[in-house]
């Protein structure tokens, strides 16, 4: 599409066309002349969607006689595709795609590149936008976004002359009142009752064509001025006063605002001769496909943020409240929502907010971080949410189980209020152990530490009185921030998080990023990996960066002032990196020592296995080590071979399977007799059974999730350690034992409480 003048006068030609009294195929078929030439394509073809399919209604440089008689389904050929997707095609060569469909009719074999946009109306398909060149190639970015944002107008357009089959765009089953379990990922742990209430219903744009530019840039100037004013309100409310995780989220997010090459695309937009909210959702759609397919996740948590920011923007510059926050919650309420930005779950009165339930949403996100911050039990990746469940509805939100009841009967209510009022009732058991030591009933003290990564989970730490923090995961602070954060941000954390465990031990993890979490301003460039888990990440990544590593290591350092710090690298799998680790850090030291400046006064290093190779060469780390701590999480994978995530594998990654337990005897016995404090962290250690084949094993240390230690404490006291050890070793000498069976037969003859 030209620039400036040339795109607004395409637009304006656009509209002149469709607002003619002219015969429909009339238009259509000038319409499909002007996009051509606009475009400088030897084909331009518009589908429509009528009768459920998707049928060619005009085209320029196809044979006529294809019009109306060329349909496809959703889903079948090139068109169906994107209209099944709702998402942009770009290719070179068009029959090399798998879904390539030759219609002999279209005379379509001459042309070998396609590019083609959904054409959507009211978030739903109602057609598609398709060019084609005789020459392969490829069509750049700048052509894709002119597609779109012809799309856009034209989908107002058809809708306007009546073209829209909305009938067939919106197929609705008659509504459903069936009482339905929707499975999703717990994002934040707790169970919640109410009623399900729409965050948002998308806000329509009906007017795409702008009659004064000048106009549109000074409502687009006003709306922007409105935003970040309510965003600097937001930041500014009474429970986000101190500091807290948000810091960096709300910072990040407050960047975004202000983002001035934001505003001056959505200006562009303008000057080519869209409305302001035209712009705002061209725009955006453009975001979209330069992210939605990014493998980095911090990338695609910038989406969710630009998509936040667009429709909040839409909103003002159109003058329509659009949420339910703005509508006001009246009873206790769970938001259901395609995803969340963390200012939008700011503005919800917290008082009748008791859940949230997304159809994407994942562990790292800002909102999902915030969230938690708030106390806000929170269920993501709820596969068809939103067209399962209605306005309305009542809903039981059990996070901890991953699952969501819509509709439920009486039965499930009561099971649902009795599973509540055990939970409870567990905890308030719990609870009366607090000050009570996790001491075995022969005598033997186990370690009860917690595992955290952000200030929110500190309060936890008095709550269930852990014997310190076993694992503080130092990479959260890094995905959450734009850039890297800075040295004072780091250092406030880290002194944060050891003023409150007081005496307690914190033993700090340096950054696990690189992989799955992979963050743009340390990203390697490169393709995208096969098996991140086994990737370019942790321990590799740093020491690949080591001003990366300096830099947190003089952090560290510099919190722990007077103090012992605990520091620990992730994924050593040979001892020269951590010999490397540790001499970066020792420099450091070094270095503010002679520079004056406070810094710990010892620190103890340890290291972690996850590794499965290191176990063959740990005599030669030991020596080096002050402590060894065991991540059952990655490592249970590298030995079985069986990703934790994934569900067709779930039976094979099993922690009490004969081979990991031997290789855990193994590590535990080679600690002990070099005089190597060991500990295991990972959720394998927070599980009751588990936990007590970790002890039958010689562990006395664990890290665990706060809500696992006060039923690992009620097993660990009520447990006689020496005859399950020697009941474990022969467990593993025995073939074919089945030590998961075993243990929980000798556990409950024992009376082990396993709850």
């Amino acid at each position: 599409m030209p620039p400036g003048s040339g795109a607004r006068e395409l637009l304006r030609r656009l509209h002149d066309v469709m607002a003619a009294r002219t015969p429909t195929q009339s238009k259509l078929d000038q319409v499909a002349v002007l996009i051509a030439g606009a475009l400088e394509s030897e084909v331009a073809s518009i589908y429509l969607l009528r009768e459920g399919m998707l049928e060619l209604f005009a085209t320029r440089g196809l044979k006529q006689q294809a019009v109306h008689v060329t349909r496809l389904a959703f889903g079948q050929g090139l068109v169906g595709t994107i209209a099944e997707s709702r998402e942009p095609l770009n290719l070179a060569e068009a029959s090399a795609h798998p879904r390539f469909a030759y219609r002999p009719e279209t005379g379509e074999e001459r042309f070998h590149s396609f590019a083609g946009v959904p054409i959507i109306r009211r978030e739903r398909t109602v057609g598609v936008l398709a060019v084609q060149h005789m020459r392969p190639r490829d069509y750049d970015d700048v052509e894709i976004e002119a597609l779109q944002t012809v799309a856009m107008v034209l989908a107002e357009l058809i809708a306007a002359a009546g073209l829209v089959d909305d009938q067939a765009a919106a197929p609705r089953a008659p509504r459903d009142t069936s009482p339905i379990r929707i499975a999703g990922l717990k994002l934040v742990d707790g169970m919640a009752r109410g009623v399900a209430v729409y965050h948002e219903p998308r806000v329509v744009i009906t007017n795409t064509v702008a009659e004064d530019a000048e106009v549109e840039r000074e409502r687009l100037k006003a709306a922007f001025t409105r935003m970040r004013e309510d965003i600097d309100t937001m930041v500014t409310r009474a429970e986000f006063a101190g500091p807290g995780d948000h810091d960096e989220i709300l910072e990040t997010y407050k960047m975004f605002a202000l983002d001035e090459g934001w505003a001056r695309r959505i200006n562009d937009g303008i000057d080519g001769g869209l409305t302001a909210e035209a712009a705002i959702e061209a725009v955006a759609q453009a975001q979209r496909i330069k992210l939605g397919s990014a493998a980095d996740p911090y990338l695609r948590e910038r989406l969710h943020d630009l998509e936040d920011l667009s429709n909040r923007l839409i909103r003002i510059v159109s003058g329509q409240s659009g949420t339910a926050a703005e509508r006001g919650l009246t009873e206790p309420a769970i938001l259901i929502a395609r995803n969340l930005g963390p200012a939008e779950l700011l503005e919800y009165d917290r008082r009748q907010l008791v859940g949230v339930a997304l159809e994407e949403g994942s562990l790292t996100a800002h909102v999902t971080i915030l969230a938690r911050a708030m106390g806000i039990p929170m269920l993501g990746r709820a596969r068809d949410l939103r067209a399962q469940v209605a306005e309305g509805d009542p809903l039981l939100l059990d996070a901890s189980a991953g699952a969501l009841f819509v509709r439920p009967p009486q039965a499930v209510i009561d099971s649902f209020s009795a599973q509540t009022a055990l939970r409870a009732k567990k905890q308030a058991e719990f609870e009366k152990l607090r000050d009570l030591p996790a001491t075995s009933l022969d005598g033997v003290r186990i370690e009860l530490m917690m595992n955290a990564g952000l200030r929110s989970d500190l309060p936890a730490l008095e709550l269930t009185n852990a014997d310190g923090i076993g694992l503080f995961r130092t990479e959260f602070q890094f995905l959450v921030s734009a850039t890297l954060p800075r040295k004072g941000r780091q250092v406030a954390l880290y002194r944060d998080v050891l003023e409150a465990a007081g005496d307690r031990p914190v033993v700090f993890r340096t950054v696990d990023i690189g992989g799955d979490k992979a963050v743009p301003y340390v990203e390697e460039k490169g393709e995208r990996e096969e098996n991140p888990a086994m990737g370019w990440r942790a321990l590799r990544l740093a020491l690949a960066r080591s001003g990366l590593m300096a830099a947190q290591s003089s952090a560290l350092l510099e919190a722990a002032a007077g103090r012992t710090l605990n520091l620990m690298f992730p994924m050593v799998a040979e001892p020269w990196e951590f010999q490397e680790a540790r001499r970066i850090v020792e420099q450091r030291r070094e270095r503010l020592a002679r520079a004056g400046l406070p810094h710990a006064a010892h620190v103890r290093f340890g290291a972690m296995l996850e590794v499965p190779a290191l176990a063959m060469v740990l005599d030669e780390l030991l020596p080096h080590l002050d402590f060894l701590s065991i991540g059952t999480n990655d490592l249970t994978q590298f030995l079985l071979a069986a990703d934790r995530g994934n569900p067709k594998l779930a039976d094979r990654y099993d922690w009490l399977s004969r081979g990991v337990l031997r290789y855990l005897k193994l590590v535990v016995d080679q600690a002990n007799a070099a005089d190597v404090s060991v500990s295991v962290c990972g959720e394998m250690g927070g599980r009751p059974l588990e936990a007590l084949a970790l002890m039958a094993l010689g562990v006395k240390r664990l890290s665990i999730t706060p809500a696992a230690i006060g039923p690992v404490k009620a097993m660990v006291r009520s447990a006689e350690l020496a005859p399950l050890r020697m009941a474990m070793a022969d467990w593993l000498a025995t073939p074919g034992c089945d030590i998961r069976r075993e243990l929980t037969v000798l556990a409950e003859r024992q009376g082990i409480r396993l709850d």
